[in-house]
């Protein structure tokens, strides 16, 4: 079993999750997400993170899921660390979907619990967990307590941390204040990354963040890095310089600007790269070619292609 401490070495510095690509009928490419790991891998990635989000379990079975998983980590081979993803199960299937992970040689599971309508108590969450980590060490991920106040949110990770044992890392999706409250409360005992701009990943560090996910590692790697490098060397004016020059435009000239969120425009980028086809499932939305030409032409105007 991996141990916490290459747990965190495998989730310092910038990180890439994998986006689930298709064929233009709906068939998962599964050529293409050989070519996608080996990129990111030879990119600087010591981690594969499968997601709910970003790996599209929106649009995949539970059968579909489970394949991807067992994919994932033979095509890794042991190069990078493989955290799989549960598709937000009850507890008994989040329970058997980890004992799968565990066979198939995922190293870690992320786990995101149901919670309709704030149906999960402080109690049925920690058992929750607590049930899933007896079989495989679990990510937790901070994507639902956004929904729930600042306070109970942060007991519930509090029992977590003194209570569960096999917790060993959080991908935390919310960040500002909560990702501040969160690094003080569990960083000395979980590793700690952070998803969104690089804006928002700024602002976690000196509570606590071990790395972060960045998109940069599919179009320009030295960027990703070399943002982390200047992060972790104290150097704001490089810092401020990379958010200047591709942080903030990233989002607010490619992600904010096409139709279908961000994601439609990352596996355009996939296409863009020759990684994939730009393909998502119905009904979410591809882009067409014109918008792809428009996309090409951005990249190129910035150099990113």
């Amino acid at each position: 079993m991996i141990s916490r401490e290459e747990v965190r070495h495998a989730l310092t510095g910038p990180i890439m999750s994998l986006n689930t690509p298709f064929f233009a009928n709906g068939e998962i490419d599964y050529q293409s997400i050989s070519q996608i790991i080996d990129f990111t891998i030879d990119a600087g990635s010591k981690t594969i993170i499968l997601t709910s989000g970003d790996s599209l379990y929106t649009l995949l079975t539970d059968a579909e899921v489970a394949e991807l998983t067992k994919f994932v980590v033979a095509q890794t081979a042991g190069r990078a660390m493989v955290v799989a993803a549960d598709r937000i199960w009850w507890t008994g299937k989040d329970v058997e979907f980890a004992k799968y992970a565990r066979e198939v040689g995922a190293d870690m599971v992320m786990v995101l619990p149901p919670d309709w309508a704030g149906s999960c108590t402080e109690d049925t969450l920690v058992a929750h967990y607590a049930a899933v980590a007896e079989h495989m060490p679990v990510m937790f991920v901070t994507n639902y307590l956004g929904q729930r106040p600042l306070a109970p949110s942060l007991q519930v990770l509090r029992r977590l941390r003194d209570e569960v044992d096999g917790i060993y890392a959080v991908k935390d999706d919310i960040c500002g204040e909560f990702g501040r409250r969160l690094g003080l409360l569990v960083h000395e005992r979980w590793a700690v990354f952070a998803s969104g701009t690089k804006r928002e990943v700024l602002n976690n560090v000196p509570y606590g963040c071990d790395g972060y996910m960045s998109c940069f590692i599919l179009i320009k790697p030295e960027v990703a890095h070399a943002f982390w490098d200047a992060v972790q060397a104290n150097n704001l004016p490089q810092v401020r310089k990379i958010i200047a020059d591709y942080d903030i435009p990233i989002w607010d000239e490619l992600f904010s600007v096409f139709p279908g969120s961000f994601d439609a425009v990352v596996h355009g980028i996939l296409e863009l790269k020759g990684l994939a086809q730009r393909w998502r499932r119905k009904p979410y939305y591809s882009l067409n070619d014109r918008e792809m030409a428009e996309l090409a032409d951005l990249m190129q105007g910035k150099g990113w292609l």
